[in-house]
């Protein structure tokens, strides 16, 4: 199939590319590379879930964009643990921005082995710096070697659980960036019961009243 064919059959409108490149620019490199990651999706997403259908036709705004946005709030962060990762969101995205920042290392975690398939080809494919990890998430955070500077996750449990995962890296010395949706502040005064935490809170570039949860810090209660 040429180029152009690829192009006249994709769900993402070039218009949805182009404002999530405007809310969170990349080198052309990145570009090059983000746009092989968006192939690839498209084709395993026949066949295995990855995202939800009805959010393909603004794929790089609702996920590439947001993704992104973590690396403002970390940019001196070269090791990056990502929760969960499923599609890719963020840690493949990561992976792609980061492929030629020396040192730079994204621990992609996931449990589901087609998901994981995908994760390590879409890593292939892109030249990402990235490595997948097939294990659940409580068994593979202590596994993980050497300093990581941020842990993530983007749709994947209640923050309180989310905080619990992630407590062991934050406890090394970790950043936490959370991607949340509108009910971030419910989710919070749940975790409160369990955790000592000071969030920071940043609203999402992207709209649809989302929101990064930032931590520094974690105590049990």
């Amino acid at each position: 199939m040429t180029k152009a064919s690829q192009q006249a059959i994709s769900p993402i409108p070039a218009s949805d590319k182009a404002a999530a490149l405007a809310l969170t620019p990349v080198s052309r490199e990145t570009e090059a590379r983000l746009d092989r990651y968006v192939a690839l999706l498209l084709e395993w997403q026949a066949k295995t879930n990855l995202v939800a259908p009805s959010t393909l036709s603004n794929l790089w705004t609702r996920h590439i964009s947001d993704s992104l946005q973590l690396l403002s709030l970390a940019p001196t962060a070269k090791t990056w643990t990502d929760l969960g990762s499923g599609g890719g969101f963020p840690g493949v995205v990561l992976a792609c921005a980061m492929a030629e920042t020396s040192g730079a290392q994204v621990h992609l975690v996931e449990r589901n082995a087609k998901k994981a398939a995908f994760l390590r080809e879409a890593l292939r494919v892109t030249s990402g710096a990235g490595t997948v990890h097939l294990a659940d998430i409580g068994d593979s955070v202590d596994r993980i070697t050497g300093t990581v500077d941020c842990v993530t996750a983007r749709a994947l449990a209640p923050l309180h659980q989310l905080i619990g995962f992630a407590a062991p890296l934050v406890g090394k010395g970790a950043k936490a960036l959370f991607l949340k949706g509108q009910d971030v502040e419910a989710e919070l005064t749940e975790a409160t019961k369990y955790w000592k935490i000071e969030p920071r809170l940043h609203s999402s570039r992207t709209g649809g009243h989302g929101w990064i949860v930032e931590l520094d810090r974690i105590e049990r209660r």
